[in-house]
């Protein structure tokens, strides 16, 4: 098994539903952190969540909903997810001025 390190998604516009990153085939993920920062200078939200198998969207998916992130400012999730093939990371902001980033292990 071969465990690769890399920045496993980036988006700098979720102001809609984004897909940040997918699970390839044949192999497992562990996300080590989640950066979201906002580059605008009002406050916004934002929302993290995980679709098993690329599920459409439900409550029990949710991992940060609504989370106020203030203006010009940072949040770091050091959370240690795991994910299997297919599985979905999605993230969503209130404005377009939102910057997602997330960062974990890929083993295959």
């Amino acid at each position: 098994m071969a465990d690769t390190a890399k920045i496993l998604g980036q988006t700098a516009n979720a102001s809609s539903e984004v897909d940040l990153y997918t699970v390839p085939g044949a192999t497992s993920t562990v996300i080590s952190s989640i950066v979201v920062c906002n580059r605008s200078v009002t406050a916004t939200t934002f929302r993290i969540y995980v679709a098993i198998a690329g599920a459409a969207a439900t409550n029990a998916q949710y991992l940060y909903y609504d989370v106020s992130l203030p203006g010009l400012d940072t949040f770091i999730a050091t959370i240690g997810a795991t994910l299997a093939t297919t599985d979905v990371l999605r993230v969503l902001s209130g404005n377009a001025n939102v910057s997602f980033n997330a960062f974990g292990i890929e083993s295959t």
